[in-house]
């Protein structure tokens, strides 16, 4: 299994990203992709999910009503990150559950998200 996450970079207070997290190396497509995110000294924290068919969606405390998470297929998912704050500045990873085993998980690398005040 491969995961494919790009989409982070540089902006301003205020200013928008969007994450993609793409994975391949499964005929049946994958269950729930998630985005979580950690810096230096911190704990992983969950920052969007969405389910297989998109019906079960949870985001962090921290991120909602700013950040939307939508699936495209089985095995893409967007974050739609909007009025983003210095405080998002982070490592964000992508990770996917297998559908035919939710206890295996597979992550993606870090993409950086840094958000300038």
């Amino acid at each position: 299994v491969q995961l494919q996450a790009s989409g982070g970079g540089l902006v301003q207070v205020g200013g928008s990203l969007r994450l993609s997290c793409s994975a391949s190396g499964s005929v049946f497509g994958f269950g729930t992709i998630g985005w979580y995110r950690q810096g230096p000294g911190k704990q992983r924290e969950l920052v969007a999910s969405v389910s297989r068919g998109g019906g079960t969606v949870k985001y962090g405390d921290s991120v909602k009503d700013r950040f939307f998470i939508f699936r495209e297929n089985a095995t893409t998912a967007f974050l739609h990150m909007d009025s983003l704050k210095p405080e998002d500045t982070d490592v964000y990873y992508c990770n996917v559950i297998s559908v035919l085993d939710d206890r295996i998980d597979y992550w993606g690398q870090g993409t950086q998200v840094t958000v300038s005040s």
